[in-house]
């Protein structure tokens, strides 16, 4: 398969950024996107110019870091699937794809496709975390979760933190990701020790971030890699709402 490329290129945060195009030729169309961008770079050494700089990791759609904007959707064109998920197939023979980096203030571009999504981290580092007695392990039915809390948390804890959510969102927002956060532990009883502060707390960096308000148009939900659901929204509400009351 045949395509042409319009990659943003970017040499930092403060440089004024362009599309540049690349062809491409003779693509498996069982090839990841990421493997694309590989063939790409590999083709650009060679004619010692300057690789695209992006993000990767894992390449099995656990760890996030493949964040790219692909023909104006977070992850590319389909649902449920992390960028080195997606393959080349869903794609046509001799499109035009553009390829461009996250677009929020709370992510800056460090170069071409890669943004700067140390904000999660610093928003998982003021609530992100339960105390717990050391020593040893307690017995399974000590604390007993019911089985409906205990898939919720799971699915909650399901978000990898890509910004997908951020990206889609017209406002820039975290709440999906910061709900998500929020919920693994406020369903379960071990998370309850520092509830009322986690919440305060992560919302508040969230918003110094310089993350916009949810103004619930559920893209987040919509583009989300692993389907976090937007009632976590609902209940990182409750639970801020509450905390405040106390």
């Amino acid at each position: 398969m045949n395509f042409t490329l319009k990659i943003w290129r970017q040499k930092d945060a403060k440089s004024s950024g362009k599309f540049v195009t690349y062809p491409l030729k003779n693509i498996s169309p069982n090839c990841s996107f990421i493997e694309m961008l590989d063939i790409l770079n590999e083709e650009l050494i060679q004619r010692n110019e300057d690789p695209v700089v992006f993000d990767h990791d894992c390449r099995e759609g656990i760890c996030g870091m493949c964040s790219l904007y692909i023909n104006g959707r977070p992850h590319g064109p389909d649902d449920a699937v992390t960028v080195c998920q997606l393959h080349i197939r869903k794609f046509r023979d001799g499109d035009t794809i553009v390829v461009e980096p996250w677009r929020a203030k709370p992510f800056p571009v460090i170069k071409d496709l890669m943004v700067d999504r140390s904000a999660f981290d610093k928003i998982i580092q003021e609530g992100g975390y339960i105390s717990v007695n050391t020593g040893g392990a307690a017995e399974a039915n000590n604390i007993l979760v019911s089985k409906i809390n205990s898939d919720l948390a799971m699915d909650a804890a399901a978000c990898i933190g890509c910004g997908a959510c951020v990206a889609a969102c017209k406002n820039a927002s975290a709440m999906l990701f910061v709900s998500a956060k929020v919920s693994q532990f406020a369903l379960l009883p071990q998370g309850q020790i520092e509830a009322g502060e986690r919440v305060k707390k992560m919302v508040k960096k969230m918003d110094e971030l310089g993350f916009g308000n949810c103004t619930n148009t559920y893209a987040c939900e919509a583009e989300c890699p692993k389907l976090i659901s937007r009632s976590n929204i609902a209940r990182l509400n409750r639970e801020f709402m509450c905390a405040k009351a106390l």
